[in-house]
């Protein structure tokens, strides 16, 4: 379908672990202006962790919901390229998601339809109502010849540019019931009153965001375990004095920083490092 004059530039968003000193990312350009010259593309982030698919959906998952209904999302965090997994197109109520069917998608799902538990392999869930979920495979829409190892370049991205000039979705390929979801991430809460949750992002800044939600916490009355180290009590920003922080960030999340330093360097932790919550218990003297 061709693009009319008056019709506004296509959002499309990019979501990969490509990195920047590689030519992947300009290529995935290049693909969607050859098909869509006046897409509009956006860098959502090239810094997922190499094949960290749960990392990309939280990434993605935090910057979606503030683009404009109908955009289109890009998610190339893809380690089974090549392999037997399905690429797909996810359309849902806000718009359209393009990538490998392995998880990285899981943000543009409803809480109740993913998997219970707080972390552990994609599982198959069925798409609710008002989702709708095809397996691309109309070569028409690819790149020719496919590479084996560049499904960012030669299917996801042409797919993205064929969806920004209007081709419908079941254009690119049959309807799936069924794909593959993460589960939400979610702190495990232990008898003793105390949450358990993980590292599951290093910032730029250094700053540890992890898997404890706001919910999980509760009120800022707590003490925050991670690396040895004992942070007590929450912040409400990241000026909150020379030593470690420990704060509900802008995406809803428990976060631990190190103002004017970074607080990975300085616990020397990366992904997946346990993080403690424990509620502060005051008890009160009995009377004399």
């Amino acid at each position: 379908m061709a693009d009319s004059d008056d019709k506004p530039p296509s959002i499309i968003t990019l979501t990969t672990d490509f990195g920047h000193s590689e030519h992947y990312v300009g290529a995935m350009k290049g693909a969607i202006l050859s098909v869509n010259p006046r897409a509009t593309i956006v860098d959502v982030t090239h810094d997922v962790s190499p094949q960290r698919i749960e990392e990309g959906s939280y990434l993605l998952g935090a910057a979606w919901p503030y683009f404009s209904t109908g955009s289109i999302h890009v998610a190339v965090v893809d380690p089974g390229v090549g392999g037997e997994r399905r690429a797909l197109v996810l359309s849902t109520p806000a718009g359209y998601f393009v990538g490998p069917d392995n998880g990285v998608l899981s943000c543009a799902l409803p809480d109740s339809a993913r998997p219970r538990g707080n972390r552990g392999a994609a599982k198959s869930v069925r798409l609710p109502e008002g989702y709708v979920a095809v397996a691309i495979s109309d070569p028409r829409y690819m790149r020719q010849p496919v590479s084996a190892t560049f499904h960012g370049r030669d299917v996801f991205a042409p797919v993205a540019a064929h969806l920004s000039l209007g081709v419908e979705i079941d254009s690119f390929g049959q309807r799936v019931a069924s794909i593959l979801a993460l589960p939400l991430l979610r702190a495990v809460k232990k008898a003793d009153g105390s949450v358990r949750g993980r590292v599951i992002h290093v910032d730029r800044f250094g700053n540890l965001v992890t898997s404890i939600g706001a919910v999980d916490v509760g009120g800022s009355d707590v003490t925050v375990e991670i690396a040895g180290e004992v942070v007590h009590g929450l912040a409400s920003t990241y000026g909150g004095g020379d030593d470690l922080v420990a704060l509900i960030d802008s995406s809803g999340y428990l976060e631990v920083a190190f103002p004017r330093g970074n607080a990975a360097e300085l616990l020397d932790v990366c992904l997946d490092t346990p993080v403690s919550v424990r509620p502060v218990v005051v008890r009160m003297r009995r009377p004399q």
